[in-house]
């Protein structure tokens, strides 16, 4: 999954680990720091999808709001967002940036564009 904002050198970034397997419980997420950013993992049962951590509402961290059916709900005022594409689920002209992400071997590795 990418940041529909990324230019076409993001492919060029490195991926970062941020984890390993097992770490992220299916149906919730974790907050890591990557390249300047708040990045929110969650685990699907099956996947990792990469997101924003901070809901553009209130700026809760989307990181520990409950993950069902792709989609994350933000803990304060249960904004939604999908992981697939990072559109509010109210209204698919506001994002969150997101982001993509891989296993390798027992890594979880995310790859962010800076912040800013």
């Amino acid at each position: 999954m990418t940041d529909p904002a990324t230019p076409d050198d993001a492919f060029s970034l490195p991926f970062t680990p941020v984890g390993r397997h097992g770490d992220i419980p299916a149906g919730e997420g974790r907050t890591f720091e990557v390249g300047g950013r708040l990045v929110a993992v969650f685990f699907d049962g099956e996947s990792y999808h990469a997101m924003d951590d901070l809901c553009p509402h209130m700026g809760a961290s989307l990181g520990s709001g409950p993950f069902v059916d792709g989609v994350v709900t933000c803990p304060w005022h249960a904004w939604r967002f999908r992981a697939c594409d990072g559109a509010w689920c109210d209204n698919e002209k506001l994002k969150v940036a997101v982001f993509e992400v891989r296993r390798s071997g027992d890594a979880i590795e995310v790859r962010v564009t800076p912040a800013g």
